[in-house]
């Protein structure tokens, strides 16, 4: 006799809603497959496949601007080259935000970032930032950017600006969100349906000197957004998430382990960025490796970061 099996949906009502008919909607197979045999017919297998040569990232050409938001669609990220290494100027990310449909008022104004809302990446050994691993030259697990947000402050756009680079290491590995769903879902729908479990991930409260700076939050890695693009919210850092007690939710996180790990896995980029380089994303999965700077007085690493709550576009 043919046993009937029931899925039970663990996701909040919003993004189904907003989902529904989709490629993300696990019952809308033919919309998946269509999406996905699109997506998968150009996968960057090397940077090139995804970096624009900018003149200057604050006044761009109407060919670079095109080709970069062209990337951001098809890809979620573009890495740009130019001739601005060595330059201390935090409108190189403002203003190219601002032409690829970022501006201020959607800025991510953080704890860590300075009054304009741009955030110097650079080993700290005082003040507020100092302590925290991405103000060290310590390496940074596979993440998004503000996975800890409130659910209406979510991360959608980013920017990563170099500077300077260390004088060795400081390697980013750059992964679309997107590829990560479709080896998840192909694998097995269920690990993709135990991700979009609003309770799977949660972020614990920080807590100083007694006093709560942000409360715990829970939420999903994968969700939908009104629009109906696929969000992620993700972390390997053990210490700053727990994880749901559900069998199938760490057997998802296997995976997405050994695709983050695997050399080979398809679309994965790795770069160490250049003076003048720069990521521009939709807040793709992203890591960086331990890094060393120059003996003092010798000035270290420094990228500039900006963070959105809108994707590149705008949309």
């Amino acid at each position: 006799m043919t046993r009937a099996v029931i899925r039970t949906r663990y996701v909040a009502p919003e993004w189904v809603k907003y989902g529904r008919g989709g490629p993300f909607d696990l019952d809308a197979e033919t919309a998946y497959r269509r999406w996905r045999e699109a997506k998968l017919a150009s996968v960057p297998a090397r940077l090139e496949d995804v970096l624009v040569e900018v003149r200057d990232p604050r006044a761009l050409s109407r060919g670079e601007r095109e080709r970069m938001l062209a990337l951001c669609a098809r890809h979620n990220l573009a890495v740009y080259r130019s001739p601005t290494g060595g330059c201390e100027d935090k409108a190189i990310p403002l203003r190219l935000a601002a032409q690829l449909g970022l501006g201020r008022p959607d800025l991510d104004r953080n704890p860590c970032a300075d009054p304009d809302g741009v955030t110097p990446l650079a080993v700290a050994r005082a003040g507020g930032r100092a302590g925290f691993v991405p103000y060290s030259d310590r390496a940074i697990d596979w993440h998004t950017d503000g996975y800890y947000n409130a659910r209406g402050q979510q991360i959608h756009g980013l920017i990563l600006h170099c500077v300077r680079p260390a004088t060795e290491g400081g390697e980013n590995g750059l992964y679309d969100h997107e590829l990560a769903y479709i080896a998840l879902r192909d694998e097995d729908p269920a690990l993709v349906e135990a991700l979009m479990n609003p309770a799977a991930m949660t972020v614990p409260a920080h807590v100083r000197d007694g006093r709560v700076l942000r409360p715990a939050r829970s939420g999903p890695v994968f969700s939908v957004t009104r629009e109906g693009r696929l969000h992620m919210r993700y972390t390997r850092r053990a210490r700053n998430v727990v994880w749901r007690d559900d069998p199938v939710l760490a057997r998802a996180l296997a995976r997405l382990g050994r695709l983050l790990e695997g050399e080979g896995t398809r679309g994965l980029l790795r770069h160490r960025l250049a003076p003048g380089e720069g990521v521009v994303c939709n807040n793709v999965l992203h890591m960086r490796t331990a890094f060393r700077d120059p003996e003092p007085p010798a000035p270290g690493r420094l990228l500039y970061r900006a963070r959105y709550f809108l994707p590149v576009g705008g949309l």
